[in-house]
């Protein structure tokens, strides 16, 4: 906007700027410095510091008043948002003042004589405008009942008023001016796209780096997670090489070590460091520095991907948790072929090598404009000398869409990234809309949009979003596609390949469950003495997918099948397992895909009529019998499992639950997920041999992302699902040492509880028997505890035992340990239908019934310690629980010293002087499952520091004892709330 532009007189625009980062006031920055160069007054509306904006805008005609009436989302670290704190913080913010907040504004706008309102994006700025009389206009790229709108889904409906009033306040705005990148905004009545808002280079890549020394061929990432970079700022560079007349330096950013080995040869980083504040020889503008460089590595946000965008400089980024403004901006930073997603444990380990080497790479093609200040200050002008920018023709259709794509937010797994509808990028191009924003088309890796495969038409259920769903529909795809022999393929893998490509017949219809493992949060063992437990699902799972029958050719590549026959596949590799098979009339076979390196057989078949015991089916001994011939062949169904064997994380529920699940779907059975899980659990105990209870497959069918599921194994009652505090992360660490359930260890723990129990119940009757002796009469038995003696001496379930009880009553009857055949000759039976008490062993028994006697309170404990306030003594209390589970499990005979190993790191971590001279992060830790290896689980804050110091224990075990444990976390829905799916290849037509 130049002379030409100016009006008769100088206009007064009041800009509110919300409290969000430093990217929006950046960008208000460059409208605001177009406004002023036309001769207008700006007062910007700000908490941001002055010289966010006086070192690009030195004008009279800027005014600064220092003012937050929105706190935007509340970080707990640079990559994690607290949902939680932030409707709290907003709350307290905008909504308890609000009246004083509008009475003020009016005023002030009043005062100021205004002639345009702009907000980016205050939603009480519009409201304020409209009581005062005076037009309004937001520019933004995305709106905050948006943004909110699933913290309130995950922090309770009663803060849905929230949402209800920032879309309210933003509906007095008389249109929106929308940045491309643009999320949903139903709220808002119109909106005009306008180019990329850029800030403005200063000097170029030449002379940025002849300033710092720095050769041309050398490669610089500049990182970049949040912050304002500015001539007040000090730039570090870290490599292996130092520039001319810079000293290279190790100060980092708190609480981050970074090392040179991080960097491919011949590179450098530049950072900053917010702990010492020097004046460098020559200004360090953020713009400059990042055209200067060669890429950039940081967390997604308007300001970092617009510049990338603009400027070429490809962006290696590290996911943000809980902000929906990143999928949109994500989507048009990949369309333009300008992102390489980096995982967050890449990224605080220093793997970085192959991400920036990914990186430069792409040749970034964005060619759109990039003067989205200057266009957007044209139209406020305009609009604030009475022009009317705003049209009805379209709107209508515009909100409809994007309120639509709001309600698919708001009914999509919680936890979850957001996934984009294709429809929704599509929508425009098809409306005659200007399109903002770019229509990606995604690769196979990303998980900004999963939807599935269009070679497939879901004709029941959804995917509801879940990328390893859409992933497992796109690796069928595979199995009939032509595979190159080349190097990277095996000659075993094309040959199995070929004879799993003919199981399918895709004219008919095929069903695929899915169903979690899960993490022992507390609870344990005890299930098969009925502890109430609470449980998550990590998001690790297994898929299945099932036919109905299938009719197969016999040429199957080089393998000689029969006619009627039924083949799969059966792969563990890279911590993924895939399996096939389907029923086929009266006979069966399988194809095991990858079987070297899962030690199962290659092939399999057997005549069904195996199955049958004359006309009835086979008991379950007999099955057990049979499948125990030899233990690497087993029947299968195909099945994706990212569910590791042997880690204490259930991955055989898992695939139990994904099984019986597809079964049930393929032959219209419709059974709830309780009673499938006691169905599950059959399998193990009778036809498998593993004397498990019932909480692994009930938390597998069950269980809700980002809840635990408290239950009662009486046999199996589930009380509620209870909400994971925000504050509040779980983590599961593999110790390397193989678990099984089978082995010897759980089963005579096991034995020694149900011999506990008998022995207590017998000791209640003999007490109760010597109380009736004695005289007491009815009138006395509350007093005297004969009630309570009469419930104890017909227990049924550990649990129903107070500890106060056991402890006074029953603890010094107990022996620590009992010779099978002594207790068998006293007592007869232990009333255990799934194991058998071998007459010469010694069991441990006085710790097996301690057990799950204690661990019923420390559950009940947990469970309402998650509901109280958010406090270090909360967390410290949770911690502490989990550690007494963990020696009471070793008091059984079920630790190892992998899973000790793990327990003291956490606990010097947790002890440590960094932490104690820090907020404290980790807070305990236990073993899980069955006990003898696998799992650990750890409790800590969600943040970014907790993330860290799991990812140095995790280094410090390796160290230690040369394996690299596996790290399980996030949440995902159990089997009950995904169904089924029932699919159909879509037929391509012929080509001529």
């Amino acid at each position: 906007m130049g002379e030409e532009h100016q009006t008769k007189r100088p206009l007064i625009f009041a800009y509110y700027v919300t409290g969000h980062g430093f990217g929006h006031a950046t960008r208000v920055v460059e409208v605001a410095r177009h406004l002023i160069l036309a001769g207008h007054d700006v007062h910007v509306v700000t908490g941001a510091p002055d010289y966010v904006f006086t070192t690009e805008i030195e004008s009279p005609r800027l005014f600064l008043r220092k003012v937050l009436l929105d706190c935007g989302a509340v970080q707990a670290d640079a990559l994690t948002v607290d949902r939680l704190a932030s409707l709290e913080k907003y709350s307290e913010t905008a909504v308890v003042p609000r009246d004083t907040i509008l009475a003020t504004e009016v005023k002030w706008l009043k005062s100021i004589k205004a002639d345009l309102v702009v907000s980016d994006v205050v939603p009480v700025a519009c409201r304020a405008a409209a009581d005062a009389g005076i037009r309004s206009v937001c520019v933004t790229n995305f709106s905050w009942d948006f943004i909110y709108a699933e913290y309130v889904m995950a922090a309770g409906h009663h803060h849905r008023s929230i949402v209800w009033q920032i879309a309210e306040d933003y509906s007095h705005c008389e249109f929106l001016i929308r940045l491309p990148g643009y999320c949903p905004m139903p709220a808002f009545r119109d909106a005009i796209d306008v180019p990329l808002v850029v800030r403005r280079l200063h000097k170029s890549r030449d002379e940025v780096r002849r300033e710092l020394g720095i050769a041309d061929d050398v490669k610089i990432v500049i990182l970049n997670f949040g912050g304002q970079l500015n001539k007040y700022s000090c730039f570090m560079i870290l490599g292996c090489i130092s520039p001319n007349n810079i000293t290279w330096s190790n100060l980092q950013p708190s609480g981050w070590t970074l090392k040179e080995d991080y960097l491919p040869h011949g590179w450098l980083c530049l950072f900053w460091s917010f702990r010492k504040f020097h004046e460098l020889a020559k200004d360090a503008y953020t713009p400059d520095m990042i055209a200067a460089s060669d890429c950039m590595l940081g967390k997604i946000g308007y300001g970092t991907v617009s510049e990338a965008l603009a400027y070429k400089i490809p962006f290696v980024f590290v996911r943000r948790d809980y902000f929906n403004e990143e999928p949109f901006l994500r989507n048009m930073l990949e369309f333009y072929q300008g992102g390489v997603e980096m995982i967050r444990r890449d990224l605080l380990t220093g793997h970085w090598r192959p991400y920036l080497e990914r990186a430069i790479s792409l040749k970034p093609c964005y060619e759109g404009g990039i003067n989205g200040g200057e266009v957007a200050a044209r139209i406020l002008q305009d609009t604030a000398t009475g022009k009317n920018y705003t049209s009805d023709k379209l709107s209508g259709a515009r909100r409809l869409r994007d309120a639509i794509v709001l309600g698919y937010q708001l009914q999509r797994v919680p936890g979850r990234d957001l996934s984009i509808p294709e429809w929704y990028a599509n929508a425009e191009n098809e409306l005659g809309l200007r399109t903002g924003s770019a229509t990606a088309e995604m690769n196979d890796d990303s998980f900004a949009m999963a939807s599935y495969p269009e070679d497939f038409e879901i004709l029941h259920g959804d995917v509801m979003g879940l990328s390893d769903t859409v992933n497992f529909l796109k690796s069928l795809l595979e199995l009939d596609a032509v595979l190159d022999s080349g190097k990277s393929t095996e000659k075993r893998q094309i040959r199995e390949r070929k004879a799993a490509a003919n199981l399918f017949n895709w004219e008919e219809h095929i069903f695929v469950a899915r169903a979690p493992g899960r993490l022992d949060v507390m609870g344990g063992i005890a299930d098969y003495l009925e502890v109430l437990y609470s449980r998550c699902q990590p998001e690790k799972l297994a898929m299945l997918l099932c036919k109905r029958s299938i009719q197969l050719n016999r040429d199957c590549g080089n393998m000689p099948w029969p006619d009627r026959m039924l083949k799969g596949r059966d792969q563990l590799l890279f911590c993924k397992l895939y399996v096939v098979s389907f029923r086929l009339d009266s006979f069966m076979a399988e194809v095991s895909y990858g079987s070297e390196l899962s030690n199962r057989g290659p092939t399999f078949d057997m005549d069904l009529s195996d199955f049958m015991d004359g006309k009835q089916p086979m008991s379950y001994e007999k099955a057990r019998s049979y499948f125990a011939r030899d233990p690497s062949q087993s029947i299968s169904m195909l099945v994706s499992s990212a569910v590791p064997e042997g880690k204490g994380v259930s991955s055989s529920a898992a695939v139990e639950v994904a099984t019986m699940s597809a079964i049930a779907a393929a032959h219209g059975l419709n059974i709830n997920p309780r009673e499938l899980a006691l169905l599950c659990q059959k399998v193990e105990n009778h036809v498998v041999g593993a004397p498990c209870g019932v909480m692994d497959q009930m938390t597998s069918a069950c269980g809700e992302a980002n809840k635990l599921l408290a239950m009662v194994c009486q046999p199996a009652e589930v009380l509620g699902l209870v909400d994971i505090p925000s504050h509040v992360r779980f983590w599961g660490i593999d110790s390397g040492i193989r678990h099984s359930v089978g082995g010897a260890d759980y089963g005579s723990v096991r034995i020694g509880a149900f011999m506990g129990r008998k022995i207590i119940k017998s000791v209640a009757s003999d007490l109760l028997s010597e109380s009736c002796a004695n005289g007491v009469t009815s009138d006395d038995l509350e007093e005297d505890g004969v009630e309570l003696l009469e419930k104890e001496a017909a227990l049924d379930y550990l649990c129903n035992l107070s500890p106060h009880r056991y402890e006074a009553l029953y603890v010094k009857r107990l022996p620590e340990t009992l010779l099978g055949e002594t207790f068998l000759e006293k007592y007869d039976d232990h009333n255990d239908p799934v194991t058998v008490i071998d007459k010469k062993r010694n069991y441990g028994l006085r710790a097996a019934t301690r057990h799950p006697i204690y661990e019923n309170f420390r559950v009940k404990a947990f469970k309402a310690l998650l509901t109280s306030a958010t406090s270090d003594d909360q967390l410290t209390a949770l911690g502490e629980l989990m550690y007494q589970c963990h020696y009471s499990y070793s008091a059984c005979g079920l630790g190892s010293d992998g899973t000790d190993r793990l327990v003291q790191l956490v606990q010097e971590m947790q002890h440590g002087k960094s932490s104690r001279s820090a907020e404290g992060t980790l807070y305990g830790a236990k073993i899980t499952g069955g006990g003898s290896g696998g799992t650990v689980c750890v409790v800590g804050r969600n943040c970014l520091r907790s993330s860290e110091q799991i990812l140095q224990i995790q280094q410090r075990y390796k160290n230690a004892t040369g394996h690299l444990p596996i790290i399980f976390e996030g949440s995902s829905p159990g089997a009950g709330k995904f169904g089924h799916l029932r699919i159909r290849r879509r037929l391509q037509p012929e080509q001529n």
